[in-house]
């Protein structure tokens, strides 16, 4: 279970589904990392699943419920369970994983705060040479699906990243497949000095002046994090994000 933030600005308070809603953009811009959008009817649709496309399930290099990965959001509970379980919309021979959510976005600005960097210091964006650091510094890393999947992400979608003067990225956060800034990190040696506001900061501009909705997911422990998105000018939305992971072997 993930707390769900967002300042986006903008939008009328209603229900969003903002996880298919990142999805379906990246989609409609290119498509980089072969997705597609299931419906139960068209155009009248009261339950919508996105999920990886199976030719690119098929290639291998992608498997697991990292990259396996599909967003939901229903009006009908009845129609979002027929929906999975008596169509083929879900392999559950696979490992995936599952996220689900009902969001109320909640109209908000970021707040603008002037940016002081150490002499030397430069915003940037994250790339291949990155992949290591991202990687040992990711709670999740440390096997060869950890490090495909983070430089899918650095390839295909955004980042924001402060590099010091040797041009080592100090702090970052990217964008990831279902469009929330995802994998936020500062390195210790550099935390408490403003660096992760600056980058989540720079990185929301970035996201929404391209169109995309700005939102986060936030463990439930992890405070400071919570008390960091609130003091940009993120709203805590009023439920929870889900998500399952579907593990056949252990049925």
């Amino acid at each position: 279970k993930l707390l769900i933030f967002s300042p986006t600005p903008n939008i009328s308070p209603r229900q969003s589904p903002s996880t298919v809603y990142g999805a379906v953009m990246n989609i409609n811009r290119g498509n980089p990392v072969g997705h597609e959008v299931i419906v139960d009817s068209w155009p009248d649709f009261k339950a919508v699943l996105t999920r990886p496309q199976r030719e690119v399930l098929a290639l291998g290099d992608f498997a697991g419920y990292i990259f396996n990965i599909y967003a939901a959001f229903y009006r009908d509970l009845d129609v979002y369970r027929k929906l999975l379980l008596d169509t083929d919309a879900i392999n559950w021979d696979q490992t995936f994983a599952l996220c689900g959510s009902r969001l109320l976005f909640l109209r908000e600005e970021l707040r603008d705060e002037e940016t002081r960097f150490n002499p030397g210091f430069t915003f940037s964006s994250l790339n291949s040479s990155h992949i290591d650091l991202l990687d040992e510094t990711w709670h999740f890393g440390g096997s060869e699906h950890s490090r495909r999947y983070l430089a899918n992400m650095v390839q295909c979608f955004p980042s924001t990243c402060i590099l010091d003067s040797n041009g080592h990225p100090i702090s970052w956060i990217i964008m990831e497949s279902l469009g929330t800034l995802r994998h936020g990190y500062t390195l210790p040696s550099h935390r408490r000095r403003g660096y992760s506001s600056m980058v989540q900061r720079a990185q929301a501009r970035r996201v929404h002046a391209a169109g995309f909705p700005v939102y986060g997911l936030v463990a439930l422990d992890n405070t400071p994090q919570q008390k960091l998105l609130v003091s940009l000018g993120f709203q805590r939305l009023s439920e929870l994000c889900h998500y399952c992971i579907h593990s056949p072997a252990y049925q």
